[in-house]
């Protein structure tokens, strides 16, 4: 077997053919990239394997053209190669593949930085990730943590300000003696934000308390409202889509541009549909199976969410027409159809959306339907949806003539709260809801004021 892939002269051909890429000027660029590699590997070795010497090399050849993000984006796209090859047992190991793993990177930019430095070992080092709550006070959060945990708690937020928390202190081994409120004010100081400066308050006080089990001089810090009051302040106010606004979104999603992937659309369609019509968090969405629904009862089971629940949710006609229309085509598309498959299918090695795939795709469609600029974090959120469809259910029961109160114990039971309190912050007021709530107390305003009026002697 050929040790160095510069012996195939047709191996970066056949790579980027079964990449399938749409544009001819990419593919000639990526040929000439991959050959490149290979005429140079050739030179450093013609008969050996490709080592990390002939990458790191080959990197300073680059770097003394190319600005480093190029380089990096080159390396990337050898990196695939030389996996390509390992795959194929053309080549008995990636080098590069072998640095990512030894240092637990997922990228391949900050590799090609470190062995770029003057001192690679070093820098690669650098990389390596702190082992995980291994500071002072990791054992003691992680006992805490645990301790939770058997109670029946998720812990799963606290847990990774903890996390963080555990990262600083491993940073700074010089504050090994400080006291536990001056490890939180020198925390607090490393990012000087308020949504940081909460976050440092409120994990100092859940780790004081924990430490007063064992230790009950530790002070457990003050609470500041004024702080609370400005993170609150920063928070961006849900965006409810009227009616209109949601078809315009459907429309957008059936219309979404994939030549490459023809179910895409009816994905996003479909999870349109269930994180509007039903208020289904994105999380659930992408975590359903086939057998979660059934379509002879007209419901959709979703299984141990957020607060330990599981619920059964009867689903509207028009809901379960989507869903039978994008089963059928998932059927013929070639997905798996057990029960215990995902829903939400691709043809991709993975075979199905994880939660970030998700929330980019319907990220998208909201970009595209004109809600949302191109780029950055403005505009509305996926899990505006969700509060769309409690205050657009509000304003139907208002139009109803139906006293929404008496309802809001099934409506938090429908969205899978642990009690109404978590129901009541979704109940965003908008125009119309705020009009129809005021028409409901005139009028009951003038009956009043009649029968006082109708009671005087």
């Amino acid at each position: 077997m050929n040790n160095s892939p510069s012996f195939d002269s047709s191996a970066a051909e056949r790579f980027v053919d079964q990449l399938r890429l749409q544009s001819a000027n990419t593919r000639t660029a990526y040929r000439s990239v991959l050959q490149g590699f290979q005429r140079f590997a050739a030179r450093q070795s013609p008969t050996a394997a490709v080592t990390r010497q002939t990458i790191e090399r080959w990197l300073s050849d680059l770097a003394a053209v190319w600005p480093v993000p190029e380089v990096a984006r080159r390396a990337r796209l050898v990196d695939r190669f030389l996996d390509w090859l390992v795959i194929n047992g053309s080549l008995p190991g990636n080098p590069l593949a072998q640095l990512r793993g030894d240092y637990s990177q997922t990228a391949m930019a900050p590799v090609v930085r470190a062995l770029l430095q003057a001192d690679p070992e070093s820098a690669l080092e650098a990389l390596r990730p702190l082992r995980r709550f291994g500071s002072f006070l990791g054992q003691q959060m992680l006992d805490f943590i645990t301790l939770m945990q058997t109670m029946g708690h998720r812990y799963v937020n606290r847990t990774d300000s903890l996390l963080r928390f555990d990262r600083f202190l491993q940073s700074h081994p010089e504050l090994v003696d400080q006291s536990l409120d001056v490890l939180v004010r020198e925390w607090t100081g490393s990012h000087p934000t308020l949504i940081h400066a909460w976050e440092c308050l409120g994990t100092g006080r859940v780790l004081a308390k924990a430490l007063r089990r064992h230790d009950p001089s530790i002070v457990v810090p003050a609470l500041d409202r004024r702080l609370t009051r400005q993170v609150r302040q920063q928070y961006r106010p849900p965006y409810v889509f009227t009616e209109g606004q949601v078809r315009q979104l459907l429309d957008t999603a059936r219309a979404l541009p994939s030549p490459r992937a023809p179910l895409r659309p009816l994905v996003a369609y479909t999870m349109l549909a269930l994180t509007y019509c039903a208020g289904l968090r994105l999380g659930e969405v992408a975590r359903l199976m086939v057998g979660d629904l059934n379509l002879e009862d007209q419901t959709l089971d979703i299984s141990e969410t957020k607060f330990f629940k599981s619920r059964r949710l009867p689903l509207a006609p028009s809901v379960i027409a989507v869903l039978c229309d994008y089963l059928d085509a998932r059927r013929h598309a070639g997905a798996p159809t057990q029960a215990s498959a995902s829903l939400f299918w691709h043809e991709h090695p993975a075979g199905q959306y994880t939660y970030d795939a998700a929330y980019h795709l319907l990220t998208t469609v909201i970009r595209k339907a004109g809600f949302k600029p191109e780029k950055g974090r403005f505009g509305p959120r996926c899990h505006d949806l969700r509060h769309s469809f409690v205050a657009n259910r509000m304003l139907a029961w208002y139009r109803e003539g139906i006293n929404p109160q008496s309802r809001l114990p099934y409506l938090a039971t429908y969205l899978g709260h642990s009690d109404i309190n978590s129901t009541l912050v979704y109940l965003n007021i908008t125009p119309e809801l705020l009009q129809q709530a005021s028409d409901r107390f005139h009028a009951f305003a003038a009956i009043a004021v009649q029968g006082s009026m109708g009671a005087k002697p």
